[in-house]
C-alpha cells in the first residue's frame, strides 16, 4: 500500500471530484459534486503597457472530456460597467482569458466574473456557473498627496521640545498596507537656519518638534519644505511647506536703569509720584514678557509708600501714601524689585526651564526734610505730548515752583537734566523755550519718552532745592490727554469784561482725571493783549475779554493740565458776531464754501430760475469743485457780491452740482437748517449761559448782496421774501419749535 501525504491526497481529489467552487483569497470546504472547474492564476497588473490582447489565465471544465464545450464569460469588465470590454474568451473551445488594455487600480482594483461551460451541440450549460474574484496587482504610481500645501502656526519662544508645534499628513492612493503606500516624512530645508536645523519631524506620524531653543531676537518665523516619501519602487514624493511664526516669551529680565536713587522728601505731606524708576528690558515692547510688575520688597513695615507701573512707559511710579516723620526716620532706604507678568525662562543644553521667582532690584535712599522746606513743582511729574507748533523759540511750558510754608521767597530755576539740550529755562520764571527741534530718533529716549529735569531753588538759609519731572512724549499719547469740550464757539461781540466759559473733558484712558487747571499758553503777544482766564470751576473756566474786539475769528491757545499730570495745548476758536440787541442773533444760517489753505468763498440762496456764486474773496483762485459747502453758525460780516454759473460740491451730500432747480435747494435749505438747530438745542439745553454766550449771527438778502441787518425776532431766519414759499416755517421739524420755545424764555 502506497500512503499519500495530505497535499497528495488533496490534489487528487480535486482533480477526480472538482471544486464546489473556487475564490482567489481562500479554498471553500470541499464536497463531493458531479462538477469540476480548474482556473489558473489570473494575473493582471495596473498600468500594463501591453501589447493588447494579452494572455491573463485559462479555465477548464471536466465535462469537456466527453463532450465539446463552450466557454462563456460574463459580468463587470466583460459586459458590464465598469471597464466593459475589458476581459474576454479568445477561443471558447479551450477557455483562454485574455486582457484588452491597460487598467487603473486605482479607479477599479477587484472584477467579479462569471464563467459557464455550455454544449456546443445543444447549448444547455453542463454546469453551475463559477465566479472568479480578479485582483488587479497594485505598482507605486501614486505619490503621497498632504492635506494642504501650505501650513502654518504660531508658538511661542519658550515652547518645550516635547510639545509638537504642529502635524502634517499625507496619503498615498496605492494599494493600503504595502510598500507602495507607506509614506515616511522629512524635513528638506529650514529657512533660516541660524545655527543648523531647528527642527526635527517624526518619520512616520509627521508631527514636527524643536530640536532646541528659540531665540526671538535671532529669528521670528521659520519657513520649513516638508517632504513626504513612499516606499515602493521607484519611490515617489511630494512637498509641503510649513510656516512657523514666533512668539516673544521673557528670557530677558527688566533691568533697572540706575542702582540707587537719593530722594529728598519733605516730612508730614503725601507725595503722589514723588519718583519714576526707569527699566530697560531687550523683550518686544507692549507684551507680557516685557510689562513690568513693581514691588517694595524691604523699608515699606508702615506701608508708607506704594508703587505702580506706567502702563505707558513701563515706569514704576513711587508715591508717598502716608506722611514720612522727620523725628522718627530722618533716613530710610527701600528696596524695589522688578519682574515681568510673564513668568521668566531661560534654556540650557536645548532645555527650556521656566520660573516666576525672577526679579532684579534697586535701592532708594531717602532724606527726609524737616516739613515745608523744600520749593515744590505743580505738578511734580508734568506730562507733555509733542506737539507741532513746538519750533525753536517757542514757550514750551511755564512749569512753576513755590515755597511750600507759603512764605514769599525767590526762586531760581535750572535744568539738571536735557541730555540732547532741547529747551532752556528763565531761571527767575520757570518759563520753558524750546531752543532745538525735538528728534524722534535721538538715542536718549525710552520708548519715545525725553525725560527732563528741572531743580527750583529757594534762597533761605540753608537753599533749599525742589525737584520737577517733565515727560515728553514723541509718540501719539491723545487716549490720555484731557481736551476741550468745544474746541469752536460763536459768541456775539461784546464789550471787555464779558466772561465766555471753557470746559474741558477727561481722556479715554483716565475718566476721573478731573478736576483740571487751565494756562493762557503766552506765545503769543496778541493773546495775552486780548484774553485773559477768570475763575476755575474745576471742570471749566471763564475766558475774559481784556478789551472790546472786532467781529471776527479768534484763536486762543490754553494749555490743559488733569491731577494726574497730563498736559495738553488746546485752541478754542472764537467767532465774534454781530447781534441786534447785544445777546441775540436774528439770523441763523450762512452757506460758506473753504478749503484748506484758500480764502473764504461763500454762495447765496439762488433767485428764481438762476445759479449765483458768491465770491467771498478774489484771491483764491481754485475752481468752486474744490472746495467743501458748510454751513456755518455765524462769520465775519460782510457784504458779499454774487456771479452767476459757478458749480458747487457739497460735502454733506446735500448737492452733486449746484442745479437750477427751486425745489431742490429748497429741499437741501430744509435739511440743513433743521441740522443746524438741532445743535443749537444741544448746547441751550446742556450749557446754562449759552443764550447769553452763543447766538447766531444775522443776515439777510437785499438786492444782490447779502449783509448784516437787524431784526426784532430773536430766533428767526431771513434769506428773501421771494426765496421760500409760504409754509416755510412748518417744514423745519420739531427742532424748530424746540429752539423757538427756549427763545421765547
Amino acid at each position: 500500500m502506497v500512503l499519500l501525504r495530505p497535499l497528495e491526497l488533496l490534489i487528487i481529489l480535486l482533480l477526480l471530484q472538482g471544486m464546489d467552487s473556487y475564490q482567489s483569497d481562500s479554498l471553500q470546504p470541499l464536497k463531493r459534486t458531479k462538477r469540476a472547474w480548474i482556473i489558473t492564476t489570473i494575473n493582471v497588473q495596473e498600468e500594463d503597457k501591453g501589447p493588447f490582447p494579452k494572455y491573463a489565465g485559462q479555465l477548464f471544465n471536466n465535462r469537456s472530456f466527453n463532450k465539446s464545450v463552450k466557454y462563456l464569460i460574463s459580468g463587470p469588465g466583460v459586459d458590464e460597467a465598469p471597464e466593459i470590454g475589458l476581459f474576454s474568451i479568445k477561443d471558447a473551445a479551450n477557455g483562454e482569458v485574455y486582457v484588452h488594455r491597460s487598467i487603473d487600480r486605482e479607479r477599479t482594483p477587484v472584477f467579479q466574473i462569471r464563467f459557464d461551460v455550455e454544449s456546443r451541440k445543444s447549448g444547455e450549460l453542463l454546469d453551475s456557473p463559477i465566479f472568479f474574484r480578479i485582483k488587479v496587482q497594485d505598482i507605486n504610481d501614486n505619490a503621497p498627496e498632504f492635506s494642504m500645501e501650505e501650513y502654518g502656526t504660531t508658538i511661542r519662544e519658550n515652547q518645550s521640545k516635547d510639545e509638537p508645534v504642529i502635524q502634517v499628513t499625507a496619503q498615498d492612493k496605492d494599494e493600503a498596507g504595502t510598500v507602495n503606500s507607506r509614506v515616511s516624512y522629512s524635513i528638506s530645508m529650514q529657512i533660516p537656519s541660524p545655527d543648523g536645523p531647528t527642527f526635527n519631524i517624526d518619520p512616520t506620524t509627521g508631527s514636527i518638534f524643536l530640536s532646541g531653543c528659540l531665540d526671538y531676537k535671532t529669528a521670528k518665523s521659520f519657513y520649513l519644505l516638508i517632504k513626504a516619501s513612499d516606499h515602493g519602487s521607484p519611490q515617489l514624493s511630494s512637498t509641503a511647506t510649513v510656516t512657523v511664526a514666533v512668539e516673544d516669551a521673557n528670557n530677558h529680565l527688566p533691568v533697572f536703569t540706575s542702582d540707587n536713587y537719593h530722594l529728598q522728601i519733605s516730612a508730614g505731606e503725601e507725595h503722589p509720584a514723588v519718583l519714576r524708576l526707569q527699566v530697560e528690558d531687550k523683550d518686544f515692547p507692549n507684551t507680557p514678557a516685557w510689562r513690568a510688575k513693581y514691588k517694595i520688597t524691604k523699608g515699606n513695615e508702615k506701608e508708607q509708600f506704594s508703587i505702580e507701573t506706567d502702563p505707558v512707559t513701563n515706569e514704576g511710579i513711587l508715591s508717598v501714601i502716608k506722611p514720612l516723620s522727620y523725628e522718627g526716620d530722618p533716613e530710610m532706604r527701600l528696596v524695589i524689585s522688578v519682574a515681568n507678568e510673564e513668568p521668566f525662562f531661560w534654556c540650557k543644553n536645548g532645555i527650556v526651564t521656566i520660573s516666576d521667582l525672577e526679579s532684579t532690584n534697586t535701592a532708594v535712599n531717602i532724606e527726609v526734610l524737616q516739613a515745608q522746606r523744600a520749593p515744590r513743582f505743580h505738578p511734580p511729574i508734568l506730562i507733555v505730548q509733542k506737539e507741532d507748533s513746538m519750533k525753536p523759540g517757542r514757550v514750551f511750558r511755564k512749569y512753576p515752583a513755590t515755597c511750600p510754608d507759603d512764605v514769599p521767597n525767590k526762586i531760581k530755576y535750572e535744568l539738571a537734566h536735557d541730555p540732547d539740550g532741547w529747551l532752556s529755562v528763565d531761571e527767575n520764571s520757570g518759563v520753558l523755550t524750546v531752543v532745538k527741534e525735538f528728534d524722534r530718533e535721538s538715542p536718549s529716549l525710552n520708548n519715545s519718552l525725553y525725560t527732563i529735569i528741572v531743580h527750583a531753588t529757594d534762597h533761605g538759609e540753608p537753599p533749599q532745592t525742589g525737584t520737577g519731572t517733565i515727560l515728553l512724549y514723541l509718540s501719539d499719547i491723545n487716549d490720555h490727554m484731557p481736551a476741550l469740550v468745544a474746541p469752536a464757539s460763536d459768541v456775539c461781540d461784546k464789550k471787555e469784561g464779558t466772561a465766555l466759559i471753557v470746559e474741558a473733558k477727561p481722556a479715554l484712558a483716565h475718566s476721573h482725571s478731573g478736576p483740571f487747571t487751565f494756562e493762557l499758553a503766552e506765545d503769543s503777544e496778541d493773546v495775552k493783549r486780548n484774553w485773559t482766564l477768570g475763575r476755575n470751576f474745576g471742570q471749566s473756566v471763564e475766558l475774559l475779554m481784556l478789551r472790546s474786539l472786532p467781529q471776527g475769528s479768534y484763536l486762543v491757545p490754553i494749555i490743559i493740565q488733569d491731577r494726574q499730570g497730563f498736559s495738553t495745548r488746546q485752541n478754542q476758536h472764537i467767532r465774534l458776531c454781530f447781534c441786534p440787541d447785544g445777546h441775540t442773533f436774528s439770523s441763523i444760517v450762512l452757506c460758506q464754501c473753504y478749503r484748506s489753505g484758500a480764502k473764504i468763498k461763500a454762495i447765496a440762496p439762488p433767485q428764481e430760475g438762476e445759479q449765483t456764486l458768491i465770491n467771498y474773496s478774489e484771491e483764491s483762485k481754485s475752481s468752486f469743485s474744490e472746495a467743501g459747502l458748510d454751513i456755518t453758525r455765524g462769520v465775519t460780516p460782510t457784504t458779499v457780491s454774487m456771479e452767476a454759473g459757478k458749480e458747487v460740491i457739497s460735502e454733506n451730500g446735500c448737492f452733486t452740482g449746484y442745479k437750477t432747480s427751486r425745489a431742490r435747494h429748497l429741499d437741501c435749505f430744509i435739511q440743513t437748517v433743521d441740522r443746524t438747530l438741532a445743535e443749537k438745542v444741544y448746547y441751550q439745553s446742556t450749557l446754562e449761559d449759552y443764550g447769553d454766550i452763543c447766538e447766531p449771527c444775522s443776515y439777510t438778502e437785499k438786492g444782490e448782496v447779502f449783509e448784516l441787518e437787524p431784526s426784532n425776532s430773536p430766533c428767526s431766519i431771513s434769506i428773501g421774501s421771494e426765496g421760500l414759499p409760504d409754509d416755510f416755517l412748518n417744514t423745519l421739524g420739531p427742532m424748530f419749535s424746540a429752539l423757538e420755545e427756549i427763545c421765547q424764555k
